[in-house]
């Protein structure tokens, strides 16, 4: 496992061309979010999400997550229904998860993806350059989500091709998960971003 500094833009550059070769080599990497460390792969690598699913135990039926650096890159990936792009464009970056109608089938998600933009700057750099990735939280399933980078390296680090270091993440609740795609949209699960009330969905 390669071990990398991402803590400030300078970090950037490097951080791009370690991704880059880990992405050849079908690698996980893992590197900070606002909230936990996430497992990234891209989510059309079906050898990448294979790696990743046996390195976290999930499930090969479970969606992974997405996070994308704005919202020409989420568009590029999923359907936004008529009347959301306004919405979303006010609300990104933010703990916002949204399940969308997937532009094409991917490995990682089948026919829908939940996506969001990260609210983490220098993780949206870095997706800017990459394109959307995978960002299912940094533990073997049913383990507490990791924001240290060091139990990362102790849990996970056998399986990693690279470790993006942006020191402990804050940690906290998880994005909340918003589908879109039921009639009306409802909320699947709670969590840091409050619904506003005029967007008049269930569960909110």
């Amino acid at each position: 496992m390669r071990r990398l500094r991402f803590r400030e833009i300078g970090d950037l550059a490097g951080a791009v061309e370690a991704c880059r070769e880990a992405m050849a080599r079908h690698g996980v990497i893992a590197f900070p979010t606002e909230t936990f460390y996430g497992l990234a792969v891209p989510p059309d690598d079906p050898a990448g999400v294979d790696a990743l699913l046996a390195l976290k135990g999930r499930p090969a039926d479970k969606a992974l997550p997405l996070v994308a650096a704005d919202l020409r890159q989420v568009e590029g990936l999923v359907r936004v229904p008529p009347g959301w792009r306004e919405r979303l464009a006010g609300t990104w970056p933010a703990a916002l998860s949204v399940v969308l109608v997937a532009c094409r089938p991917l490995a990682a998600c089948g026919s829908t993806a939940a996506v969001r933009i990260p609210v983490h700057p220098l993780l949206r750099a870095l997706l800017l350059e990459l394109g959307p990735l995978t960002a299912t939280s940094a533990n073997r399933a049913a383990s507490p989500a990791l924001s240290d980078p060091e139990l990362v390296a102790r849990d996970l680090g056998h399986g990693l091709d690279l470790l993006l270091d942006g020191g402990s993440s804050p940690g906290g609740l998880p994005s909340t998960l918003l589908d879109l795609t039921a009639d009306p949209p409802k909320v699947l699960r709670p969590g840091a971003f409050a619904m506003p009330p005029e967007w008049a969905v269930n569960g909110a």
